[in-house]
């Protein structure tokens, strides 16, 4: 698995760009609230830590990830924003919507990085299990929230 080995939160700030001027949303989805908490909380730390003040870091929550890829969109055409990270988990169940819900949300945030200007990061955990998910938004693997928030401040000041 692509995740083995790997703690998804390791980031040497120093090799980062300046990002205290930086204003960042984070679009999360409620459902699996466990798992969504975590990422946020993991993106939220990363984003001060990497000196964003907290009151650039713009919070707008959704029932669950389907609607992170329209909750994404309102955010970018309501605010100023540098970056967006679409926080969500999808875990496989015993029905398709699994399959379905996944490639509606990757191919709709991934609309949005080529209809707007401002890169919006896919943080969406699509696991088999919850152990998995847990695993990945704060557990053994570390925090994939912290992972998103690092690719948001590398995409807001690129080029």
């Amino acid at each position: 698995m692509a995740t083995e080995g790997k703690n998804l939160s390791a980031y040497d700030k120093g090799q980062l760009p300046d990002a205290s001027k930086l204003r960042i949303g984070l679009v999360v989805s409620e459902w699996n609230e466990e798992i969504t908490e975590g990422l946020y909380r993991g993106a939220n730390e990363t984003l001060m830590d990497c000196g964003v003040l907290p009151d650039n870091i713009l919070r707008w929550n959704v029932p669950g990830s389907f609607e992170l890829t329209y909750g994404c969109k309102k955010l970018l055409q309501t605010q100023k924003v540098d970056a967006v990270i679409a926080i969500g988990s999808v875990i496989r169940g015993e029905t398709s919507h699994f399959d379905f819900v996944c490639h509606a949300t990757s191919q709709g945030i991934k609309d949005l990085n080529l209809q707007f200007d401002t890169p919006v990061i896919f943080c969406v955990l699509t696991d088999d299990t919850k152990q998995q998910a847990i695993d990945r938004s704060g557990g053994k693997h570390g925090n994939k929230g912290s992972e998103a928030a690092v690719a948001a401040i590398k995409m807001a000041t690129l080029g």
